[in-house]
């Protein structure tokens, strides 16, 4: 299977996501095609069979543009009218509404006019009577019926000497204020992929090679793997690589929020996008600019949208029956008021006003809008979704299940206490660190980490497995290790009951026969796991650990965290039973964790969310990515996901009521009661302020910021 991203140009409403959908879909291989309306590009999924060709032809063949999407960073614009045609059609409609108003028996102009706006939104006739024809119409169909029966009656009458009413400026109405709506719309959706943008701006578009000795200015699209870069103090590094030669310091805020510079010297990392802050550095590209990291987070928020949310699902099925729908109620109304004696001036009015209110678009942007802007401000924040379907899971989480290590831990162990017996603090660990020094296990390095000086000299040293480690220092003999070996040498040790019971590992220091002290060592939480898991419980959340530690440790750093139900010495498997047994009990489970022991959890569950710089299979096993290693990113998630979740349902509300409430009013229903009729006109700017008012609502989702004490759902 082959994944391909495409541009699409022309769309305008759900129905044409639809038919581009129902073009690649024709292609012989494409096994899925998913439109994002909002950003105006094309998923498709598809085996060897089905070319770029191929595909780009069949989107064409509807009346669409469609290109390959080359690089991660290129960005459509979304669907919308030309601004030149927009201004234009608004500056024809200014004198054809006086005309209409002020000036009597200049019904001739007015055609003129009328037919000068039609020409100018000529697309809207062109793809509205090809969709009818082929029986798949969507909003330009509705606005070409609308206002193309409105022109063509007018137009009849006048060529037929007719006196009675004429829909010449309501056509033109029509068109001007639904290609307004439409600008308008366009305009304030451009804003919703800001953040895309924002991140593709972090690439720069020219790198300086050095080949044969020689700098050489090359667009960063072409770099390979192996070419030698220079990068000079403030510029941004192209690719990810490795520093050849220079010392410098790298600002990589963009990619790890992380404020403080990260130092650079021969064989450190750096990043596509960060930038380089003191002296000039020699870099060897190690992946091209569309592999780099940030590229990959930008395919992540541009993506988003693409896999559509049950919910956007659910709109794109109402969508499809809704426009013929609205095409026999436009019928049906005009024949009623015909039939209850009202003229064909009145009948026709109603049948247009109902055409042009009911454009879908707002139902069809409800969802794609909300999605792309929280997905877009979830990425400032290093939150990164890989599906709609994963942000509305996340939304509707009832329960988290937390992994231990890495997740509410730091992932490896420290010391944590020192006790010194008959020495000072400064010799018991100059001892510990001396012999611990040669060694490369996880406890070992957290001793040597807190030395304050260089270790002293160790002869005969020797590796006892399972108890510790012994040598000569100075002369004496020495050794670190665990209570059974302080036992082995005859000294008087015991271990601290508390430390143990707080899962903690204790390692004693002897010299010869005489016991100088202790330290312990443990996975210590990190600072705000204690804070996130707080937040989460006043989320209405069910809080768990499951982790592969002992039950001890398990139990311990569940106390000093908060959380009370635990599940420890789970193998990968047990971990997905937990998540399964949890299922099984009506829990919506969002699963979190870093590792590779935690990836079958992570697929079993609603959601997996994978934290920090987890593993490449727990990245790819989770649907949501934190990319930094702080746990209250956990509950940053979860509620940027609630509120991403209410503005689809206001925005989806508020497209159903404006389509129960303006349809009826359209075709008169409350008119013997209240005397209420919507005119064409205002059908039309109805529409287009429903499609802008999704719009907004789901923009005002840039402001979102995350709270403590958050409500449940």
């Amino acid at each position: 299977m082959q994944e391909r991203d495409f541009i699409v140009t022309g769309m305008s409403c759900t129905a044409c996501a639809a038919r581009v959908e129902k073009a690649a879909r024709s292609v012989p291989g494409v096994v899925e095609a998913q439109v994002n309306l909002v950003t105006g590009q094309m998923h498709v999924v598809s085996t060897e069979e089905s070319t770029v060709q191929d595909i780009i032809h069949a989107v064409q063949s509807y009346g669409f543009g469609a290109e390959e999407k080359k690089s991660v960073a290129a960005q459509s614009k979304p669907g919308g009218r030309r601004g030149w045609a927009v201004a234009a059609s608004v500056l024809l409609l200014i004198p054809l509404v006086a005309l209409h108003h002020v000036v009597h028996g200049a019904e001739w102009a007015q055609a003129v006019l009328a037919l000068g706006i039609a020409g100018l939104n000529y697309r809207f006739f062109t793809r509205g009577v090809r969709t009818l024809a082929e029986g798949d119409p969507g909003m330009d169909a509705l606005v070409a019926m609308g206002s193309g029966v409105a022109l063509a009656d007018g137009l009849v009458q006048l060529c037929g000497g007719g006196s009675g009413a004429m829909f010449l400026e309501s056509a033109g109405m029509i068109l001007t204020f639904v290609s307004v709506g439409k600008w308008l719309e366009a305009r304030a959706t451009r804003r919703t992929g800001q953040a895309v943008e924002k991140l593709s701006r972090l690439l720069p578009e020219v790198a300086t090679v050095v080949r044969e000795g020689e700098q050489v200015q090359v667009p960063t699209a072409q770099l390979q793997v192996g070419d030698c870069l220079l990068v000079r103090p403030g510029d941004r590094i192209p690719a990810d690589g490795t520093v050849l030669r220079g010392v410098s310091a790298a600002d990589e805020s963009a990619l790890t929020g992380e404020s403080m510079p990260v130092e650079k010297r021969k064989g450190a990392d750096v990043y596509a996008g960060t930038v380089n802050m003191q002296g000039a550095l020699y870099v060897h590209v190690a992946q091209r600019q569309e592999e780099s990291a940030l590229s990959g987070v930008i395919r992540l928020v541009s993506n988003a949208a693409a896999q559509k949310a049950p919910m956007a699902r659910l709109a794109d099925r109402v969508a499809r029956v809704f426009v013929p729908a609205v095409v026999a109620a436009a019928g049906v109304t005009a024949a009623v008021w015909w039939a209850c004696g009202a003229g064909w001036d009145v009948a026709l009015a109603r049948a247009v006003a109902v055409l042009v209110v009911s454009c879908p678009c707002a139902l069809g942007l409800a969802t794609p809008v909300a999605i792309m802007v929280g997905a877009g401000k979830g990425a400032e924040w290093g939150i990164l979704f890989r599906s709609g379907e994963a942000l509305e899971a996340a939304g509707r989480a009832s329960c988290v299940a937390l992994d231990k290590t890495g997740t509410l831990t730091r992932g490896e162990p420290g010391i944590t206490d020192v006790q010194p017996h008959g020495c000072s603090r400064e010799e018991l660990l100059g001892l510990a660190v001396a012999l611990e020094s040669g060694a490369n296990h996880p406890l070992a390095r957290a001793v040597v980490a807190c030395a304050a000086s260089p270790a002293a000299a160790v002869a005969d040293l020797q590796y006892i497995p399972g108890r510790g480690v012994r040598g000569s220092v100075q002369g004496d003999s020495c050794a670190v290790g665990n209570i059974a070996l302080m036992h082995e040498l005859g000294a008087e040790a015991q271990d601290p009951a508390e430390l143990v019971e707080q899962g903690k590992t204790v390692l004693h220091v002897a010299r010869g026969k005489q016991w100088l002290g202790y330290l312990a060592v443990a996975d210590a939480p990190r600072e705000s796991a204690p804070r996130a898991v707080k937040e989460l419980r006043q989320m209405g959340l069910r809080i768990l650990m499951i982790t592969g530690d002992n039950v001890a440790t398990a139990r311990a750093i569940g106390v000093r965290v908060g959380v009370q139900e635990v599940h420890a010495s789970a193998m990968p498997r047990d971990k997905e039973e937990v998540v399964r047994t949890l299922q099984a009990q009506g829990e919506r489970v969002a699963m979190v964790g870093d590792g590779i022991n935690d990836a079958p959890a992570l697929v079993r569950a609603e959601v997996g969310i994978a934290i920090g710089a987890g593993t490449d299979i727990a990245i790819e096993s989770a649907g949501i990515i934190l990319m930094h290693s702080d746990p209250m990113d956990i509950p940053r998630a979860l509620q940027l996901s609630r509120a991403i979740l209410d503005k689809i349902r206001q925005n989806l509300f508020w497209a159903f009521i404006y389509n129960v409430l303006m349809i009826p009013l359209a075709a008169g229903v409350f008119y013997p009661v209240f005397g209420w009729l919507l005119p064409p006109a205002a059908a039309a700017v109805a529409m287009g302020l429903s499609s802008l008012c999704v719009v907004t609502n789901a923009l005002r989702l840039r402001n979102f910021c995350p709270t403590e004490h958050s409500v449940s759902p």
